[in-house]
This record gives structure tokens, sequence and C-alpha cells, in this order.
């Protein structure tokens, strides 16, 4: 079962996006998300997939881009190891994928996040390893999540949980207090920012879970949740997101 949306206002605004991009795949013929060239509904044309900056040489416990042949652990890592065990970014924060996050993330253009979120799918559902029993979005905290009108990680973790089957818990993790925006702070004063900004229900304990984000940039928000998580006994926390900054 999907979670409602947050609040009546803002449910009959997000069915009204819906309705109205029903009704231009009825009209107009389907087309790419990226370059609206001819493509299947709701995706990217060949062209466009070929071009994307895919993430795959990547540090296997943060998803930070390698410049080199195969994925090793970072240096960074290797000397201080994060609070989750395991991370996955689909792409590099790079453009288009860059303008797609914009648009799921300020103008509530839903169709990426279906989009994104399946591309994050495909990638989990190729991997040897079991799947997480949790999906958990990052939370907002309340008064942005009244103005934006809706969540871009819970609207991402839908387009996961269609694909993969696996529930999400949008509630187990809430934001306790505002942050300020991190664009252009040093890793240090993200850190010091998001310290003690988030809480976690007890009935993760013991649980696989994977906390769902739009961008890791320097990792020190889902760090910080995931420390949380983990005093909450979380048994393996893995990060998923659509991007990560090199």
């Amino acid at each position: 079962m999907f979670p409602p949306g947050p609040t009546v206002v803002n449910r009959k605004t997000i069915f009204m996006v819906d309705v109205i991009s029903a009704l231009k795949r009825w009209i107009v013929p389907s087309a790419c998300l990226l370059c609206a060239g001819p493509a299947d509904p709701g995706t990217i044309c060949d062209g466009c997939r070929s071009s994307l900056p895919w993430n795959r040489i990547a540090c296997p416990v943060c998803a930070l881009p390698l410049n080199g042949p195969i994925s090793h652990v970072c240096a960074s890592c290797a000397a201080e190891p994060p609070h989750f065990d395991s991370a996955l970014s689909a792409f590099r924060y790079q453009a288009p994928i860059k303008q797609a996050i914009a648009g799921l993330k300020y103008h509530a253009q839903f169709r990426q996040s279906r989009w994104l979120g399946g591309e994050i799918a495909a990638l989990v559902a190729a991997r040897p390893t079991p799947f997480p029993e949790l999906l958990i979005p990052v939370p907002l905290y309340p008064q942005r999540l009244r103005k934006r009108g809706y969540n871009q990680a819970l609207e991402l973790a839908r387009g996961i949980s269609r694909s993969l089957a696996i529930d999400i818990d949008w509630q187990a993790a809430t934001r306790t207090r505002e942050t300020a925006d991190q664009i252009g702070k040093r890793a240090v004063e993200r850190r010091r920012e998001v310290r003690g900004a988030f809480a976690v229900e007890a009935r993760i304990a013991g649980r696989h879970i994977a906390l769902i984000d739009d961008v890791m940039t320097t990792g020190s928000t889902v760090n910080e949740l995931a420390r949380v998580c983990r005093e909450a006994g979380a048994a393996r926390i893995e990060v998923w997101t659509v991007a990560r900054v090199a």
C-alpha cells in the first residue's frame, strides 16, 4: 500500500498533475522525458539513454564516482567508514540528470520520479544480494513539506516500490528540526548542520532497510539518518539515490 499524500490540498494538486499528464499522453504521441523525441510512455529514447552519466565505477560503500578501471573503497570510507553499509547511486550528478532531478524536486514533475525510481530499481534487481525489507525516504521538515507539497524522496521510493514490491515506511523517520540550505557548504559544516536533525521509530530494529534520496553530495544527511537508524537497531542499512556528486 502506498502512503497518502501529505495534505488534502496537495493530493488534489498531485491528482491534477496526473490528470493533465494522462490527457497529454492521450492527445500527444509518447515523447522522451528528456528530449521530447519518440519514446515509450514514461521513458527516454535510446539516444538519450546512451548519453546518460551512469555511475558505473564508484566506491561500493558511499557511491562516490571514481576515475579508474574498477570500483574500490575510496580513501574517505577506508579512513572513516560511514554509518550505512553500502550506497548505490544510478548516475553522476551531471546534465541531463541534474535537470531531471530539479524538475521533480521543484516543479512536481512526477513522471521523472517514476522513471528515475525505475532506473534505481533496475540496478538493484540486477544485483545478487537480497532486497531490503523496507524503503525509508529521507524526510523533510514539516514546514518545508507543507511549502513544497510533497517529498521528492517519497516520490522516488514509490517508483522503486512499484518495480521491486518493497514496502515503504514513510513514517519511520522524521526530521525534528529545520536545517539550512547546504549548497556551497563544506563537508564539516554539513555534518554539523544535520547533527541531531532526525528521529527514527524503534520498529526498524533488526530490519534490513534502504534510505532513499534524490542526490548524495557529501553524504552528511544520509549518514546522520543512518546513524540514528543504527541506534534504533537497524540490522543493515543501504542508501539509494538517483545521483552522486563527484
